[in-house]
């Protein structure tokens, strides 16, 4: 998603990795097409199985098939709406606050169609990269209110939240709005995809109240095996989720997917230490943590850092998120079943200000010289301001706007399933099926 920011900020941006890649000139190039075709089914891959197995992975058995529902239908549902309107009111149009109704149901798409943000591929297979941005954001949602939150309540909270929240974020950011034209900085979705989700998780949390039993009953996951493999399909997911970010088949998305690779190691192995000193035991769940923080922390900044600035993002989302998912959260009293705020809205706010910072490191080493902690120390600060002013809005847009689309649907439907659906279990009372048969 390397388009938007500004001719202000570009210079710096470009500057980090300008003896590795040239932009490509206009026309469709096969190799790029090739690539970003890969990509497109990595980041699907990421909703599904990925997102679906991690996420039944960490609820109880009677809840597994309710959680993998929200990622299917997240994904058909999104996507429906991506190609009817969503897509159009992101990515086209001159509109500081919104885009146009110029790609409405796809009108205009041809074989040799363009977008101006991706100039070497078809606007359709940039389209459908995009959808896969919007699918996994509205799914990842679905984990803060797992074990409680009614199946239809979910489906009309992604359709009124997409063009609510995401769409208007989207056009800000990556799609000519007026955050990307003031310089901030968000490679592939610190601020669309990881604040908006977290942040989105939070606030329905809160609103939907704690499942029942939270703090008193076992509420130990059904199967970690599963996790793990998810964890697997989402970390391999990730390089087309940032690799892809680039837009083409080049050094800047190399760059970008090493940095990513190194987050992740380090945010496991930053999470693991913790908990192995605090606990006495190194767990599983913790390994693969401390990797989704890892990753979903380096997104914003990732094609702007060199590989080893990847690391020290990593860790520091290790130790940071940890924190967030095992003292804040207690502190204020809220139940993300399965930590969305704690991994990926903290973890895309501290991205995204770290940009800023490690962008403007990096400037002062090259990178056939990987070295030199001095260059953290050169930051800039007027794009750690711009940076600021980044989550600040995102943050605040995202609350404004899950707090109203969660009214809507509780009006329209209810949010919450019963007390005897809840005991139940969701499969069974929600879906009429169980692992149990």
């Amino acid at each position: 998603m390397l388009r938007s920011f500004s001719r202000r900020a570009a210079p710096s941006a470009l500057f980090i990795l300008a003896a590795t890649q040239a932009f490509a000139a206009d026309g469709i190039d096969a190799a790029d097409t090739g690539f970003m075709i890969i990509c497109t089914g990595l980041v699907l891959m990421m909703t599904l199985p990925g997102l679906a197995l991690f996420y039944s992975g960490m609820v109880r058995k009677k809840n597994v098939l309710a959680v993998m529902a929200q990622s299917a239908a997240a994904t058909a549902l999104v996507s429906i709406l991506w190609f009817a309107a969503a897509y159009s009111l992101s990515f086209t149009g001159e509109g500081a606050y919104m885009g146009g109704l110029s790609r409405v149901f796809l009108q205009g798409i041809g074989l040799e169609t363009v977008s101006p943000l991706a100039k070497t591929i078809p606007e359709l297979l940039f389209m459908a990269y995009q959808m896969t941005f919007a699918v996994i954001t509205c799914a990842l949602v679905g984990g803060a209110v797992a074990d409680r939150m009614k199946f239809s309540a979910f489906l009309l909270f992604c359709t009124i939240w997409l063009f609510l929240v995401y769409v208007p974020s989207a056009h800000w950011v990556w799609g000519g709005g007026f955050l990307g034209q003031m310089g901030v900085l968000d490679f592939a979705g610190g601020t669309v995809v990881h604040i908006n989700a977290g942040v989105a998780g939070l606030v329905a949390a809160y609103m939907l109240g704690a499942r029942q039993g939270y703090g008193r009953d076992n509420m130990a996951p059904f199967d970690l095996s599963l996790a793990v493999v998810g964890t697997g399909l989402l970390w391999v997911g990730w390089f087309g989720f940032n690799g892809g970010s680039a837009l083409g088949a080049g050094s800047r998305a190399v760059f970008a997917i090493v940095a990513t690779h190194l987050a992740a190691c380090a945010g496991a192995a930053v999470w693991t230490a913790i908990e192995w000193i605090q606990r006495g035991k190194p767990s599983v769940l913790g390994m693969i943590s401390g990797a989704v923080a890892g990753l979903g922390t380096i997104t914003p900044a990732s094609g702007f850092v060199l590989p080893w600035h990847g690391l020290v993002i990593g860790a520091i989302a290790g130790g940071v998120c940890y924190w967030f998912c095992t003292v804040v959260k207690q502190r204020l009293k809220y139940d993300d079943s399965l930590d969305v705020f704690g991994v990926h809205g903290v973890g895309g706010i501290m991205g995204t200000l770290m940009a800023g910072v490690f962008a403007t490191a990096a400037l002062s080493v090259s990178p056939e010289t990987p070295q030199g902690v001095a260059g953290l120390l050169e930051g800039n600060p007027a794009q750690l301001g711009i940076q600021a002013v980044g989550v600040i809005v995102t943050t605040l847009w995202c609350i404004a706007g899950t707090w109203v689309t969660l009214k809507i649907v509780d009006a329209l439907s209810g949010l919450r399933t019963s007390s005897d659906q809840e005991r139940e279990g969701l499969d069974l009372a929600l879906h009429g099926e169980s692992l149990h048969q």
